[in-house]
């Protein structure tokens, strides 16, 4: 490989900032650019921008430091995530975002996002770099390092400028793997015997290794459910970015050894059924996602979720390439799959809320006591 290429300068500088993870999805404008990163650096392809924030938090949180390199247009679907969870939680999350809509761009369809990018991030207060030629690659440096620095996120718009004249091979298609496909499934869903309260209880009470093992946690009432019956320093609470506790799950299972359990729900999971799709292309044996499903949004109302009547969460799971599944009714269920650290548990439970207290913490005192238990 050209040492003088932009795309090997760009590696080289990720390299040099000890970045171990990229989370990436494609851009016409840097086709060339991601085979190379995935040759060098640990890369899990996403199929949604805000999963990758998610999977780069969890990875952070476990001592990682991981890069995301996206489409800008990708931006618009992380905003939320970018604010209720790096700002709010001062996770850093360098991201190189090919810069769309700007730049001898012909797609109309990119014109009005990619223009207003620039106000759209300055407006919600996230930092960013623009690089418009290939002699201010070095800016990229100076970003990257920004961003851990200061324990935010920090865009870098690319202008697809960088990449003319380039000589970095481009890779050849590669065809769908020939495979045989299992899709005989028999699941029944019973009466609920346990609320989710219960169902936390006994997930705090069965797991082996209370000083070592990650509990994260939902937000909303699942968090306060948590802190209820076991607060420990090695949960992470969740205030904010709902969809995303499996992903943070995901990002901490990777970097991590300790076993992960993330409490998820069917609400959360309808929202970002992409963790899935990423559990499932990157399983781990150190992580358990609990699906405590009970068919309503509890924090916000008990309104029903589709897994009312049409949805089974765990077809949902096996069908994004989960294979070790279980569906727990009783204490009894629940207590024998944690016991074997099944990958994916779905927790049939009772439509109910504890009363329980606000968690004392804030958002950032969360992150540093967690981060805190994980080195001792």
């Amino acid at each position: 490989m050209n040492a003088d290429t932009p795309e090997q300068k760009v590696v080289d500088i990720l390299k040099q900032n000890r970045i171990d993870i990229a989370a990436t999805l494609p851009c016409d404008r840097i086709k060339a650019l991601l085979p190379l990163i995935a040759r060098n650096i640990k890369t899990i392809p996403l199929t949604r921008e805000e999963n990758g924030a998610g999977i780069c938090a969890g990875v952070y949180l476990g001592g990682g430091r991981p890069v995301m390199v996206i489409q800008s247009t990708g931006i618009g679907n992380m905003i939320n995530a970018l604010l209720s969870l790096n700002l709010t939680y001062s996770i850093p999350l360098p991201i190189i975002a090919s810069w769309r809509g700007v730049y001898k761009e012909s797609i109309e369809a990119q014109w009005q996002l990619g223009r207003r990018l620039p106000e759209i991030l300055a407006s919600s207060g996230i930092k960013f770099t623009i690089i418009e030629s290939l002699k201010e690659i070095e800016r990229l440096d100076e970003a990257i390092k920004e961003s851990f620095s200061n324990s935010h996120p920090h865009v870098i718009l690319v202008s697809p400028a960088i990449w003319e004249g380039s000589t970095c091979e481009i890779p050849e298609p590669s065809q769908i793997c020939s495979r045989n496909v299992n899709s005989e499934f028999k699941g029944t869903i019973k009466k609920p015997e346990l609320t989710r309260y219960e169902a936390i209880k006994t997930i705090v009470e069965t797991i082996n290794n209370e000083n070592e093992d990650i509990i994260v946690a939902n937000l909303g009432i699942p968090s306060k459910e948590l802190f209820e019956i076991r607060d420990r320093e090695l949960n992470f609470y969740m205030l904010g970015s709902m969809g995303l506790v499996s992903s943070i799950g995901l990002g901490l299972s990777i970097i991590q050894k300790k076993h992960v359990y993330a409490i998820d729900g069917d609400g959360s999971l309808l929202m970002n059924p992409n963790a899935l799709i990423s559990i499932g292309e990157y399983p781990a044996t150190n992580l358990t996602i609990i699906a405590i499903d009970n068919a309503s949004y509890g924090s916000t109302g008990n309104q029903e979720t589709c897994t009312q009547s049409l949805i089974d969460l765990e077809l949902l799971a096996k069908a994004s390439g989960i294979n070790d599944t279980v569906k727990a009714h009783s204490q009894d269920d629940l207590s024998e799959a944690l016991r074997r650290k099944a990958q994916f548990i779905h927790v049939i439970v009772k439509p109910a809320n504890a009363r329980c207290k606000e968690i004392p913490f804030s958002a950032n005192e969360i992150k540093k006591r967690f981060m805190k238990a994980l080195e001792t």
